[in-house]
């Protein structure tokens, strides 16, 4: 018998946000845990298969051999829109003015 434990799926945009509770068998992969999940019913234009993946914010390396653990939540990031240091001084410039 195999054990199952508990972890979620997190995606959201700025308009929508999803959080997908759901157990899967123990030595499940990161990746497998989003493709499980259907999050992207939610939300189409999603690529699963090439995303970025995190747990808990922090970004995971290799999520096609990364283990789960009970409890975590496995988070599907966007691509930036703007480099952050390139907006932290925009944000510097804008309040020198």
């Amino acid at each position: 018998m195999v054990d199952k434990i508990r972890v979620e799926v997190a995606y959201a945009l700025p308009e929508k946000q999803k959080i997908i509770a759901m157990e899967v068998e123990e030595g499940c992969t990161v990746r497998d845990a989003v493709m499980m999940s259907n999050i992207n019913a939610f939300f189409p234009d999603l690529a699963l298969s090439s995303v970025k993946l995190g747990i808990f914010g922090k970004s995971v390396r290799n999520p096609e051999t990364q283990l789960l653990k009970a409890g975590e939540r496995v988070e599907i990031y966007r691509e930036l829109k703007i480099d952050p240091k390139q907006a932290r001084a925009n944000r510097a410039a804008k309040a020198g003015k």
